[in-house]
């Protein structure tokens, strides 16, 4: 086995501060540590500036304080052809799309990997808030234990292949703590703040931008039972259980998204958030990715989650497909949202996760869903 001083660690870094506290605490084991910047998207804005310079910048002012050496490395075309393509034809089908989860497995720990092993890597690092533990020859993923960062829901399509070329040194760590190693350390980076949305959005209005590459559709948005509440600017503007937006003044209580029709492009509202049409007791999923690699055979009790930071729900799993799934709720769930990822864990293990593709009620798909 290499001494750790033989031992190439290549460090996805974005110049932010997980990033660089995970190249920090490598360095401080000992590893030979490598920083490699990611380029994925042109976000160059109407001044002609780009952010993922100013990130890069700051790659580079973390690399120099840890005296390591960086890279840069560009994906755009991969990222277009494998994440943004999927996220406009997902919008297309009437759908919510999560691309964080297919970037993760199409970009970071497919091209990316591909790139650090070429480096001559050992292992790729990140700084995702989730855990690696080997059994045997197995390799689990476990989350974070910090619960407000773990982000195993963005990583449930990670393989046995990958895990076993993969180190989450903040997995064990809060969020607090991290940002405390930073400061102590004066990196650069210490008091940034954290990105949040789809990276290639970034604080752009969501609408302006989706519009650029899809052409709106604007319909009728109506009841179940027919009654017309106004128009729609389009249906990919739009997820259920929405509330915002809708422009439905009047008494009572406020309206919710609760289906789309996308054949006749029609929008589906009711009243209250605890509308029983927002409610469902089962769902299908495909797209499916077994960490352990070994796909269901029967039927198993596990928890599961279908949006980022939610609770654990109870859940039974049952295999009816080559690459699909029906998962029956213990108790009913609001707002399962079509495109969606939903990832299976018993106790801290991440099972895996699928995308949803229909939702069930009475042991029925919805008809105004999807």
């Amino acid at each position: 086995m290499k001494e750790k001083k033989d031992t190439r660690v290549v460090v996805g870094m974005s110049g932010g501060v997980d990033s660089s506290v995970t190249a920090l605490l490598l360095k401080q084991q000992g590893y030979d540590v490598v920083g490699v910047f990611m380029k994925n998207w042109d976000d160059t804005d109407e001044f002609g500036v780009c952010t993922a310079t100013d990130d890069f910048n700051d790659v580079v002012r973390v690399c120099n304080q840890l005296d390591i050496p960086y890279y840069a490395v560009n994906f755009e075309k991969q990222y277009w052809d494998k994440v943004f393509t999927y996220f406009l034809d997902e919008y297309k089908a009437g759908r919510t799309p999560n691309p964080d989860v297919m970037c993760n497995k199409e970009i970071k720990f497919h091209a990316f990997l591909e790139h650090a092993l070429s480096l001559g890597a050992d292992y790729l690092a990140t700084g995702h808030y989730a855990r690696v533990r080997k059994i045997g020859d197995q390799y689990e993923m476990l989350r974070g234990v910090d619960e407000n960062k773990d982000q195993t829901y963005f990583l449930n399509q990670l393989s046995q292949d990958v895990l076993a070329k993969v180190l989450f040194p903040l997995g064990d760590l809060p969020k607090k703590e991290v940002r405390e190693i930073a400061k102590q350390h004066n990196l650069a980076t210490a008091t940034k703040k954290d990105s949040t949305g789809i990276c290639f959005i970034g604080e752009r209005n969501f609408k302006d931008f989706l519009s650029q590459y899809l052409p709106a559709q604007p319909g009728r948005m109506q009841t179940l039972n027919g009654v017309v509440k106004g128009q729609h600017d389009g249906l990919m503007y739009y997820t259920i259980g929405q509330r915002q937006g809708l422009g439905i003044g009047g008494a009572g209580e406020p309206w919710f998204v609760v289906g789309k029709n996308v054949e006749d492009n029609i929008l589906y509202v009711e009243q209250g958030f605890h509308n029983d049409c927002l409610y469902s007791d089962g769902l299908i999923a495909t797209n499916l990715n077994w960490v352990s690699n070994q796909p269901l055979t029967e039927e198993v009790k596990c928890t599961a989650k279908f949006r980022y930071r939610q609770k654990d729900s109870g859940v039974t799993v049952r295999p009816t497909g080559d690459d699909k799934v029906t998962v029956v709720f213990d108790e009913a769930e609001r707002a399962i949202t079509p495109g969606q990822a939903v990832v299976f864990y018993q106790g801290d293990v991440c099972l895996g996760g699928g995308t949803i593709d229909e939702i069930i009620k009475n042991q029925k798909p919805l008809h105004y869903v999807g």
